[in-house]
């Protein structure tokens, strides 16, 4: 009984500490929302307003933000089309000279840090990736919010986790609950949020450990967020009322879903080539963003000049072009030139900003491709089916395209329905929502836009301790490697090898020189197949495989299987030493064979209550 009030006593207060922690979260990465907003719009009427003379189009919930107010200059189209190249210079001396990991999407640096950095985030990235954001963003270049703000609450929730000590699982957690609390801000999506924090990290799974304490961050950023005055708590889209009454209706939404799959592939595909080029490109890393940002200005300058209304989907987050795209504000011949051109435009625009080192997410330019397929194929289909594909529908087609085509692209299906429905400020469309998402997200298969995704938990190395046999903890090679290995001198010919192979019956064979180190590694298949090529009296050293996965005699047993695990293998030789630099003097060699039959002594040993 005493045990049991001890155990109840413990998971109370580690529910207290928990709660408090999020919620200490959730107030920082409100109030970081806020700043980083703020900044957003200081860079934007800068660089656009007071440079060019530009103001983007705000949605319908980010009308009434008067925080600051610079005088407008006239309008320039060529001036304009600088912006992003201007922006993109400074982008990349601030980055490249501070913080290189700031560059790109934020959301892979975080999933990145999730699985392979224990969930530390340097103090100085979120800092830097605000700022580089801003001006990416506010000069005109194609990128979103997300990115950005996951970085500053996941940041805060990384550093939080430092300073009070916590264990690798409990910064991970913590990180996870500030990128979802600053998204849940931001995005005015705080349930949608709490699971796009905990979704996002794999293609096919889901951290729900993290999502009772994302959730806590994540309402509570919400609630500071939308508290200050002039932000307000209305949703960021105005959409109009409707009610799913039609069956008939699902065919097109499922129809959706495929044509969301096509593009979201395409759009994934230019985005990464685009980025290789970069990478390939022989330049500083500095100049760079500047590059892609004169990429993104010839776009704003051809647009310019034959279609200026479109300038407001492909510059920043494009916002404001959904909104028009909703509230089918233009005749339809006119609004669906418009969703053609913005949503190929956007592609390559945001290929080009995030692509080339800029910084910034790529949320926004997901919903906005996506509201302009949807819109798109909204119009066609009430072109043809007038009877069933009503005005008021189309509208809805604008709306879950933006859901099902990131659902697809970046493997949040469930995240992306209730993040768009709060969004939008309505559940109305959950039924088209749900069906039209999964569909994308089930036919775009293994692609994603966020490359630093693992397929499940059992890939990521966060995990991969719950996944091994308990016992091997502790358990060294040492422990359970075989020291008589039958080794080929490097010396010997293939034809030599052949007999010795023959006598001694194994598939393969570590290398080794005079002095009994390592050189390689060789099979009875390479050597036969040396043979039939004429080359049986070339030298085993020549011929064998240099680069060898190999064990440490001090290395955990289930370090030893991880890797077998990851390469293919069998066996591993063992050699001496702590890492590939030193000595590689081969001591014995270790089989999967080997780490069973050592598991099974020491369970027998348990059983039977002796000491280990």
């Amino acid at each position: 009984m005493a045990e049991m009030v001890e155990h109840s006593t413990k998971e109370r207060k580690y529910i207290q500490r928990w709660v408090l922690l999020s919620i200490l979260i959730g107030i920082v990465a409100g109030f970081g929302a806020f700043a980083f907003y703020l900044l957003l719009q200081i860079m934007t009427d800068f660089f656009l307003g007071y440079l060019a003379g530009f103001q983007p189009t705000p949605p319908a919930g980010e009308q009434d933000v008067p925080f600051i107010s610079l005088p407008t200059a006239p309008f320039r189209l060529w001036v304009l089309a600088l912006m992003p190249a201007l922006g993109g210079l400074i982008v990349g001396l601030i980055i490249y000279s501070f913080a290189p990991e700031a560059e790109g999407h934020g959301t892979d640096a975080i999933i990145d840090a999730f699985h392979n950095k224990k969930g530390v985030i340097r103090k100085r990235v979120p800092l830097i990736k605000a700022i580089a954001s801003a001006i990416t963003i506010g000069s005109g270049g194609s990128a979103g919010r997300e990115g950005p703000i996951a970085q500053i609450g996941g940041g805060f929730g990384s550093f939080l986790g430092t300073k009070l000590k916590l264990g690798e699982r409990e910064t991970r957690m913590m990180m996870v609950c500030g990128a979802a609390a600053g998204i849940g801000a931001m995005f005015k999506a705080p349930l949608g949020s709490a699971l796009f924090g905990t979704e996002v990290l794999y293609k096919r799974d889901f951290e729900m450990e993290s999502l009772i304490p994302a959730i806590v961050s994540s309402v509570v950023a919400y609630a500071v967020f939308c508290s200050i005055p002039s932000i307000g708590w209305h949703p960021i889209f105005d959409t109009p009322p409707y009610t799913f009454t039609h069956p008939k209706e699902l065919i097109f939404f499922a129809v959706l879903g495929i044509a969301c799959t096509a593009l979201g592939i395409f759009y994934i595909k230019v985005f990464y080539a685009t980025r290789a080029f970069f990478k390939r490109l022989a330049i500083p890393n500095h100049l760079k963003p500047a590059i892609g940002g004169a990429l993104v200005g010839i776009f704003v300058l051809v647009i310019g000049y034959f279609e200026p209304q479109a300038l407001d989907g492909i510059l920043g987050m494009g916002y404001g072009t959904v909104q028009t795209a909703i509230d089918m504000e233009l005749p339809l011949p006119e609004l669906i030139e418009l969703m053609i051109i913005v949503a190929i435009a956007k592609i390559f625009t945001t290929s080009f900003t995030i692509g080339s080192g800029g910084s910034g997410g790529v949320f926004a330019p997901s919903l906005v491709i996506g509201a302009m397929l949807g819109g798109l194929f909204g119009g066609i289909s009430h072109f043809f089916f007038p009877e069933i594909i009503t005005e008021t529908t189309m509208s809805a087609f604008v709306v879950v395209g933006m859901a099902a085509f990131f659902a697809g692209a970046a493997k949040v299906p469930i995240a992306a329905i209730l993040m768009i429905s709060e969004m939008a400020g309505s559940y109305s469309l959950l039924v088209p929502l749900m069906l039209t998402s999964v569909v994308a997200y089930a036919l775009s298969g293994g692609w994603t836009i966020y490359e630093k995704q693992v397929k499940t938990r059992k890939e990521s190395p966060a995990h991969r301790r719950e996944f091994m046999v308990d016992l091997l903890e502790g358990i060294r090679v040492k422990d359970a490697y075989i020291e008589d290995v039958q080794t080929i001198s490097a010396d010997t010919t293939v034809k030599e090898a052949l007999y010795f192979v023959d006598r001694t019956g194994h598939i393969a064979y570590p290398v080794v020189d005079k002095e009994g180190r390592m050189v390689g590694i060789t099979s009875l298949m390479d050597l036969e197949k040396q043979r039939e090529e004429g080359s049986g009296y070339r030298k085993v050293s020549l011929m064998c495989t240099k680069e060898v996965i190999v064990a440490y005699p001090d290395e955990f047993l289930e370090d030893a299987l991880h890797k077998m695990d990851m390469y293919h293998v069998g066996r591993l030789p063992v050699v001496k030493g702590q890492s590939e630099e030193e000595n590689k003097e081969l001591v014995g060699i270790i089989s999967r064979a080997d780490i069973i039959r050592e598991h099974c002594r020491r369970w027998s040993l348990i059983k039977g209550g002796s000491s280990l």
